[in-house]
């Protein structure tokens, strides 16, 4: 792939004081749009723009979109911010993961549809590979890649480029002089292995040519300018969009960890720079995740997660009609003091950590006639909570790790309800993002401490400073109980449909 990449030699500032209250830009692509702001040395977003970029799923299990016009939204909401702004001190950028575009080197044009990260069309090719001995999923980007290289290049003669969003939109905003990846988008693409390079065997059993991926880069450092904007301002800081989330949080040091309550749930932990001693997947459920990259070195950590978590309060809304909008679903639930002892498993598409069964079924368990909308909508909302005390302790076993506190943020983080009931089930505070979405101040700080505006990681932690803190409410005893009963309702919703269930990836 080239030479190997160093850090661009950009004048370096001495320190945050020094610096008075300039600006970063930061571009966050998420999976329905682009979104960019201003963030001051102050933690504090500013000037947001955003343009709906909607995926299509022409067909069952296909999730594609159209990665010319997210170049589009990318550069206006850039341009606009930085009209807001006068000038910036550099760039971040935070991203949906996994999804998978190919573009000519050449013209810069995309060869097909942007694939999403959860397009399933690749299921088929994952089993096959499994057996040869080789694991991959098809919610990565290796299969994705491969399908639209044997589309649009089947001999492998031409001289294409694969990206993740990221590297699209670096290459977007460098006007095409930047073909390049973070460490943490690198290593969800099911390319990498178990190291810290590309994984020839995948490589080779994909034909997929080393020539087509971009250069793996730190994801904080100036690596180099955004000449599609004015004044051209370094990019100095990439991330995929849970990463992102975890630094915003604060979280940067070993045993910190956050949860994003959005569609679904994910769950990261600091773990340090040494890599979690699993390959693939941890005996509790979880993944080894590259958390950032910086000065050349890797900071790990481990991620668990929820399939399905604000989907099922729009259930509620859209399907059973019970509520009338996501946020009500606060309201309704604090008319009741409990559910009642009703449950409800949030498991509409599968389970994931820990048990990682996709044949798995939302459930509800213990509705007598004395059941009520209150105690229903109780049940989805504790029952999600409940998934989140999973993905902790999942996170616990796998690391060895003391959590002492969990951070939040996401959608559900401005759900009051909730939020109780989540410090409940994981019996310790809980601590709310002072932003719904942390991805935008990740990225910022990420491309700030490549820019000294934050001096380091360290830097980061001290400057988190919750909204809220929820402390739990019911003693060690109740909630061991709660949880045996919680833990007797998810095994009822497990191999649900066994064809699903039996599915490992």
């Amino acid at each position: 792939m080239g030479t190997e990449w160093r850090p661009c030699e950009w004048p370096q500032p001495v320190g945050h004081s020094d610096r008075g209250n300039v600006s970063i830009l930061v571009v966050d692509v998420g999976t329905s749009g682009v979104r960019a702001a201003s963030v001051d040395s102050a933690g504090t977003i500013d000037n947001v723009h955003y343009i709906e970029v909607l995926p299509t799923s022409p067909a069952p299990a296909f999730v594609e979109f159209d990665a010319s016009a997210m170049a589009s939204a990318v550069l206006e909401v850039a341009g606009t911010v930085m009209e807001a702004c006068g000038s910036v001190e550099g760039v971040g950028i935070a991203n949906q993961r996994a999804s998978t575009i190919v573009w000519d080197r050449a013209t810069g044009e995309p060869v097909g549809p942007g694939i999403g990260w959860q397009d399933l069309r690749t299921v088929g090719t994952c089993l096959a590979l499994q057996a040869q001995g080789i694991r991959v999923a098809p919610n990565e980007s290796a299969t994705k890649l491969a399908m639209l290289l044997d589309l649009a290049d089947p001999d492998r003669t031409r001289d294409l480029c694969f990206g993740t969003v990221d590297s699209w939109v670096a290459w977007t905003l460098s006007n095409g002089a930047l073909h390049v990846t973070d460490a943490s988008n690198a290593g969800v693409t099911g390319l990498r292995g178990t190291g810290t390079a590309w994984d020839t065997t995948m490589l080779d059993a994909l034909r997929i040519p080393a020539s087509v991926l971009p250069t793996v880069v730190d994801s904080s450092g100036v690596i180099g300018e955004a000449t599609a904007l004015a004044g051209a301002p370094p990019i100095a800081g990439m991330a995929g969009d849970q990463q992102a989330s975890l630094i915003g949080q604060g979280c940067t040091r070993p045993g910190l960890a956050k949860v994003t309550f959005g569609t679904g749930g994910m769950l990261d932990c600091c773990v340090g720079t040494q890599r979690p001693d699993f390959p693939r997947r941890g005996g509790a459920g979880t993944f080894p995740i590259a958390a950032w990259q910086r000065q050349g070195r890797i900071t790990w950590g481990v991620e668990a997660i929820m399939l399905s978590a604000g989907t099922c309060v729009e259930w509620l809304r859209d399907d059973l009609g019970i509520i009338d909008s996501a946020a009500a679903s606060d309201a309704v639930a604090s008319q009741c003091v409990d559910t009642g002892d009703v449950w409800f498993v949030p498991a509409l598409l599968g389970m994931g950590t820990p048990v990682w069964d996709f044949g798995a079924r939302g459930t509800y368990v213990g509705i007598t006639r004395g059941t009520g909308r209150p105690e229903m909508v109780r049940a989805v909302l504790e029952g999600i909570a409940h998934r989140g005390a999973d993905l902790l302790e999942a996170a616990e076993t796998d690391t060895g790790l003391d959590i002492a506190s969990l951070r939040v943020d996401g959608g559900m983080s401005a759900n009051a309800t909730f939020v109780a009931a989540l410090a409940d089930a994981v019996g310790r505070p809980v601590e709310v993002s002072p932003v719904t979405e942390a991805t935008t101040l990740g990225a910022a700080y990420l491309a700030g401490m490549a820019l000294g505006v934050w001096a380091d990681e360290e830097a980061v932690a001290a400057a988190w400073t919750p909204a809220r803190v929820v402390e739990p409410r019911t003693s060690d005893a109740r909630r061991s109980a709660l949880r045996a009963r919680w833990l007797d309702a998810r095994q009822r919703a497990l191999h649900t449909i066994p064809e699903l269930s039996s599915l490992d990836f």
